[in-house]
């Protein structure tokens, strides 16, 4: 199918004399192979969004060049996946169209209708899906490591958030990124410099700034026309912080340097944004006995309604967690589990824990990891706004750090790799 939809993209000489597509190797990567299929998929999905969305596209060598690179990218980082063991499970990912279809107001069951009217073959989705899931836990395993908040930068984040327009604000912003080489000499970073300023100045000047990242940027976003689409103010990366202050809806931000590259961003749309959080917490204990070799769902099960009839008749709830939980977390602490908000417990615990009334002891009942007796002992709205605020200045130093630790660990990726292209 994916051939299918590339054929009117390919080259005359791909072609056989009835007019099929013939497939065939477009790169030789490491030990494995890109398929011109593949290539031709890359290019043919970039060509319909960037008529969908109405900007304009590279000269047509520049744009086969940008994708030939993205798709050997991607296979060396899908290799890199699979000998570092990273897997992506049926049941994962089931679960993950479950909540991409829930996002579209439909079951998992009528998502493959549904990608067939738009056009597409629903395992070849699947198949994209699984691929980008598998690449984001790469990322997230090999450039998440690398990067390290420390205790003095959120402190100066926090700092930075009282009164400050960027956080209480949400963006919609596009961004172009120009790369500059670790060797790089003087002329050829004034030359980078001057790039980026002719790149504002055009941007300013009415130039499609969609088109201008497709054409210039080296992010990851930009044969996608630089869209990082909308942002909470407090998830902005850290970079942007400064830069994005004074902008409005529209505006083109000046060219701004850190160690590896230079930036550009667009501030497509804003809005206001809430600034305190409160959520609901329970504070609960329980206990759990997981079943083993040695005892079986059933026993497991028995033994937990016998703990539940001694505490209904009076014995201490706390010394018989520490006595039978296998819950090595809070066995010693009685079975507390301390203050939980929402998506704290899995699911079905969760569910059975908001059923309760203070003090209720729930019947026993299954999880993923065993059966338990629960107890709610208090309930209360707390505001976690600092909290939040220490995470999300986390989150912000992190996507600070992010795009330049991904941009260089790809450089080396690729450095490192062996890349044939036949085509």
């Amino acid at each position: 199918m994916a051939a299918m939809a590339a054929a009117p993209f390919a080259a005359a000489d791909e072609l056989s004399d009835t007019g099929e597509f013939l497939d065939g190797v477009a790169a030789i990567v490491n030990d494995g192979i890109v398929l011109k299929s593949e290539y031709y998929e890359q290019l043919a999905g970039i060509r319909i969004q960037a008529q969908e969305q109405g900007f304009t596209l590279p000269p047509d060598n520049i744009l086969r060049e940008q994708v030939m690179e993205r798709v050997i990218l991607t296979e060396i980082q899908v290799q890199r996946a699979d000998l570092i063991g990273i897997e992506i499970s049926d049941e994962m990912l089931n679960q993950i169209l479950t909540d991409l279809s829930a996002q579209r107001g439909i079951t998992l069951a009528e998502l493959p209708a549904l990608i067939v009217a738009d056009g597409g073959n629903y395992q070849d989705f699947r198949r994209q899906i699984r691929r980008d899931v598998l690449l984001e836990q790469l990322r997230r395993i090999d450039v998440g490591r690398r990067i390290y908040v420390s205790p003095r930068e959120i402190e100066q984040c926090i700092a930075d958030l009282e009164n400050n327009v960027v956080v209480n604000s949400e963006y919609n912003l596009s961004h172009i990124l120009l790369q500059i080489p670790e060797a790089a000499s003087q002329s050829e970073i004034q030359a980078i410099v001057a790039t980026a300023d002719d790149i504002v100045t055009r941007a300013r000047d009415g130039a499609d700034f969609r088109q201008l990242a497709v054409r210039y940027s080296e992010g990851s976003t930009a044969l996608e026309g630089g869209a990082l689409g909308w942002l909470e103010g407090e998830r902005v990366p850290t970079i942007f912080t400064d830069i994005l202050g004074p902008l409005q809806a529209g505006d083109v931000s000046d060219p701004f340097r850190t160690a590896t590259s230079i930036h550009i961003v667009k501030v497509n749309d804003m809005r206001s944004a809430v600034a305190r959080s409160q959520i609901d917490q329970v504070f609960v204990r329980h206990i759990l006995i997981t079943p083993n070799e040695i005892i079986d769902d059933q026993t497991a099960e028995q033994q937990l309604r016998d703990a539940y009839g001694r505490i209904q008749a009076g014995e201490d709830f706390g010394e018989l967690a520490k006595l039978l939980s296998d819950d090595p977390g809070s066995a010693n602490e009685g079975g507390e589990l301390g203050w939980a908000g929402p998506g704290t417990f899995v699911p079905t615990f969760e569910a059975v824990v908001d059923g309760l009334e203070l003090g209720e002891l729930s019947e026993p009942f299954r999880s993923q990891f065993g059966w338990h007796i629960a107890q709610l002992l208090e309930r209360r709205v707390y505001d976690n706004t600092e909290e939040l605020k220490e995470q999300n200045c986390v989150v912000r130093i992190r996507n600070g750090k992010l795009e330049e630790e991904t941009q260089l660990w790809a450089r080396r990726l690729r450095d490192e790799a062996y890349v044939d292209i036949r085509m």
